[in-house]
Order: structure tokens, then C-alpha cells, then sequence
């Protein structure tokens, strides 16, 4: 039996498993190569010179090595300075982060970060709407096509207006202060927007604290205040980057000249200008702020010498009543006197007595009033 049982167990052991095939493994790896990348991968939005445009997901090791940028200039459109406005130009790539917009253009492509945020969709808007207007091949078809028109005309002999239509190509910016130009404008656009929706609500309310002090229009203008001292520190982000973008001198592409030089300029001093006006209408509404708190605390400050003057006269009467009152409480005394015996003097004493410190009241009051210590 004990030869018959170790047989049984012999067969009953599983034959072992063979290993498995190298496919799964190589699977198996790059499934796992796929979540590392996911893990620190970011939306993008691509699109070209003529607005088309496609979503990618890709880490920063592939943006650095698409635009040729170092990796520090990459930080400034991470979460860190998100707060942060700024303009970094390098030898082929321009680094945009302004508020909601973060972006990096190169001179054929823009890739744009967080594309679907709400407040960057109006950008992506307006960089496809104008982006194939400003293309180049545009600008040249539609000058061939007024160049034939014209050689067409009778009098097509008497001019040449090549030269003219290659100027007005020279004179458009390069793509990348294209859509710098357009960045500005929407982001100029937003805040503005932000600013007249805080004056809609701003001076309705500090009326209606000036008429009204209490709790809940204190509390309205409190967050009111608490608004517009984050939009006014948001607006002055934005022009703080006047300093990194117009007195940098990497701004300037090797195939700027000097006109180019001085659009930008003037293009970049427009839309700070811009912005100086809305930051006026922030400091505006803040002076109607101060101004209104002034006023109010003028009329507590009032409100709390008329109880001190109230005060004063209610502790007079009550001076004048304590004298009578000692008055009733001598006489209340069991001392003798003979005008106990004298009929119908009670009511006499009483209205002396009253009369005497009604005359008592008034004199101190006067006193206070000739010291300036109540008002007229």
C-alpha cells in the first residue's frame, strides 16, 4: 500500500508551466513605457500659419526637442507661474504667457497649452479666423489676383504696381508677432470685460452703502474690494511684461530690420496703453472705494458724537434728579421739624424742589454748551 500511494501522488503533481512567450512580455513593457509617458504628458493645441489645427499629448522632452528651447524657458508655462505674465524671445522660438494664455510660437506653428480652458477658447477663435487671412500665400494670391486685374485695365501701361504689393509684403510682421499681436488683443479683451463687469457692480453698491450702513452691503463691498485688488494685481502682471519683451534684445529675429523693429513697438506700446486704461478704471473704482469709505466712516464718527452728546445730556438730568432726590430723602427723615405741621406744604416742597432742579438742568446744560462740549 505504501509503494500503490507514493505512485498516486507522483502522478497527481501538475506538470510545470512553461514560460511565457517573449510577445507578452515585450507587451507588457510597453504598455507600461505608455503610462510612464501619459503620467507627465499635457495637452496641446498645434496649428500652422494657415489655422489648421490638431490635439496632441506629449511631455516637455518632446516640446524642448520640437521647438529647441532649454528646458528652464519651459517652467515659466508651468503651474508654478501661472500667475505670472511674461515674454521670452529666443533664436527660434517665443515662449507667451499671458494670464490664461500659454503658448510658445515658432515661426511656422503655434502650440498652444490647455486649448479647451474656457478663457482660452476665444483665442483659439481668433487665431483660426485670422491666421489664413495673414498667411502669406494669401497675401501673394490675392495681389497676383489684383496685379492681372490691373494689367487687364486700359490704362494697365502707365504703372507698375509689383513693387508695390512686394512692399506690403515685407511690411507684414513676422507669424510670430502675428499672433502675439492677437494674444494681446484677446487677453486685453478679457480683462476689460472683467473691469466694466466690476464697475456694473462696484458703484450700485457703494450707493447703496452711503445710504445704508449694515452688515450685508458692508459685506457686498468688502468682496467687491477683494476683486478688484486681484484683477488690478493681474492687469499690472501683464504690463510688467512690457520690461521682458520690448527692452529685450533677444526679441529681435535675425531677419527683423529695423522698420519691423519699430512696428513691433508701436504695435506692443498700443496694447500697453491699452491696458494702462484699464488699469485707470481699476484705480478709479478704487478711489470711489476709498472715497465712499471715508464717507461712511464720517457719518459713524457722527453718529457717535451725537451718542456722546446724548450721553452728556441724559448723565446732566440725571445729576439734576439726584439732587432732588437727596432733597426728598433729607426731608424723609424722622428729625423734627415744624414744617411737618404746617398744612398743605407738601405740594409746595415738591414743586420747589422740582423747579429748583429743572433751573439746575438748565444751567449745566448751558455750562457744557458755552464749554463746546454739545453741539448748537
Amino acid at each position: 500500500m505504501g509503494k500503490l500511494t507514493f505512485r498516486r501522488r507522483k502522478k497527481a503533481v501538475p506538470p510545470p508551466m512553461p514560460p511565457p512567450p517573449p510577445a507578452i512580455e515585450a507587451s507588457t513593457t510597453s504598455k507600461t513605457t505608455v503610462k510612464k509617458k501619459a503620467g507627465g504628458a499635457r495637452l496641446w493645441m498645434r496649428m500652422d500659419r494657415l489655422g489648421q489645427s490638431e490635439l496632441i499629448e506629449c511631455d516637455k522632452s518632446v516640446i524642448i526637442k520640437r521647438v529647441s528651447i532649454p528646458a528652464r524657458d519651459l517652467r515659466i508655462l508651468g503651474p508654478i507661474f501661472s500667475h505670472s505674465s511674461s515674454i521670452l524671445a529666443r533664436e527660434k522660438a517665443m515662449i507667451v504667457n499671458l494670464e490664461f494664455i500659454r503658448a510658445i510660437v515658432t515661426a511656422e506653428e503655434v502650440l498652444l497649452l490647455d486649448p479647451l480652458r474656457q478663457e482660452v477658447l476665444p483665442f483659439v477663435d481668433q487665431l483660426r479666423r485670422q491666421l489664413p487671412q495673414k498667411s502669406p500665400s494669401k497675401c501673394v494670391a490675392d495681389q497676383m489676383a489684383s496685379q492681372d486685374n490691373e494689367l487687364q485695365s486700359p490704362t494697365a501701361g502707365q504703372w507698375l504696381p509689383v513693387p508695390e504689393a512686394a512692399e506690403g509684403v515685407q511690411d507684414e510682421l513676422p507669424f510670430e508677432f502675428q499672433v502675439l499681436e492677437m494674444a494681446l488683443e484677446v487677453v486685453c479683451t478679457y480683462l476689460d470685460s472683467n473691469v466694466a463687469e466690476l464697475e456694473r457692480d462696484a458703484y450700485p453698491a457703494l450707493d447703496e452703502l452711503a445710504i445704508s450702513v449694515s452688515t450685508k452691503n458692508l459685506e457686498h463691498v468688502r468682496s467687491l474690494k477683494s476683486n478688484l485688488t486681484r484683477l488690478l494685481a493681474r492687469v499690472q502682471k501683464v504690463i510688467s511684461a512690457r520690461l521682458s519683451s520690448t527692452r529685450s534684445g533677444s526679441l529681435v529675429s535675425n531677419y527683423l530690420n529695423d522698420d519691423d523693429v519699430e512696428d513691433l513697438e508701436m504695435l506692443l506700446e498700443a496694447y500697453f496703453m491699452q491696458l494702462d486704461g484699464t488699469r485707470n478704471k481699476i484705480l478709479s473704482v478704487r478711489e470711489y472705494i476709498d472715497d465712499t469709505e471715508d464717507y461712511v466712516n464720517i457719518q459713524l464718527d457722527n453718529q457717535r458724537n451725537e451718542l456722546i452728546q446724548l450721553q452728556l445730556t441724559m448723565t446732566i438730568a440725571s445729576f439734576a434728579i439726584a439732587v432732588e432726590t437727596l432733597l426728598a430723602g433729607i426731608f424723609g427723615m424722622n428729625i423734627p421739624c415744624t414744617l411737618y405741621k404746617t398744612e398743605g406744604i407738601f405740594g409746595n416742597v415738591v414743586w420747589i424742589m422740582t423747579a429748583a432742579c429743572v433751573v439746575l438742568f438748565i444751567l449745566v446744560l448751558a455750562y457744557a454748551r458755552w464749554k463746546k462740549l454739545l453741539g448748537s
